[in-house]
């Protein structure tokens, strides 16, 4: 089975939801699943070089105090999953173009899940902006990629399209969040759920696979 997850770089909910994923995952131990990381922009129109982080707060929430209810809520969600967010760390949010591009080359290694847990670690617990050129390289050096090719893919354009396509098109499939799972091609579910409801999903899923598989033998 196939799980394609649309997701963005720079959103909370979607590291949350890779760990609830992960628990999902290990509630069904020997199910063959084979995971997809597919771009979303949450912010398509981000400058290059990103933005001061508190400026893109205020336009994004409007006040103060609305941050602080939306990031408590997202810390609390964190800790579920053993993430310790440090969102007082970050002080750019970055365009996270280049950051799926990277995912995108480290698939080409088998390593895009590692990627992914990198990506994620790097910005929202250490506050490194993962826009940055040099950091992408950085943690592409400590994934154990070929630093010089990477940094030869990242400054040509190669797969910038690629990203964007991939954004229009979930917007195609009806997808306006993030993380939204697909699994076989054939069910989707967006939001950062539990472990419990996403092994549901999987279940239903995995019946549809061995049905459809049933149904083609049988012809």
């Amino acid at each position: 089975m196939r799980i394609d997850i649309v997701f963005d770089t720079v959103c909370p909910w979607c590291y949350v939801g890779k760990r609830r994923l992960e628990e999902a995952l290990a509630l069904r131990p020997g199910r063959p699943v084979t995971r997809r990381w597919r771009p979303f922009l949450l912010n398509p129109q981000m400058p290059p070089d990103g933005m001061d982080r508190n400026t893109y707060l205020i336009r994004k929430f409007g006040s103060e105090a609305r941050i602080k209810r939306v990031y408590g809520a997202i810390s609390d969600a964190g800790q579920s999953v053993e993430i310790s967010f440090a969102f007082d760390r970050i002080q750019r949010t970055p365009n996270s173009v280049n950051s799926h591009r990277l995912v995108r080359f480290a698939d080409n290694e088998g390593r895009a899940d590692d990627a992914v847990e990198a990506l994620f670690h790097a910005y929202f617990l250490q506050g490194r902006n993962i826009g940055d050129g040099g950091v992408l390289i950085e943690i592409g050096a400590d994934l154990g990629l070929d630093t010089e090719a990477l940094a030869a893919y990242l400054n040509s354009d190669q797969d910038v399209t690629f990203v964007y396509e991939e954004n229009l098109r979930a917007h195609r499939q009806g997808i306006n969040s993030v993380p939204s799972y697909l699994f076989d091609g054939q069910m989707a579910i967006s939001g950062a759920h539990d472990p419990q409801v996403l092994a549901r999903m999987l279940d239903v899923a995995w019946a549809r696979t061995i049905e459809d598989t049933s149904r083609t033998s049988a012809a």
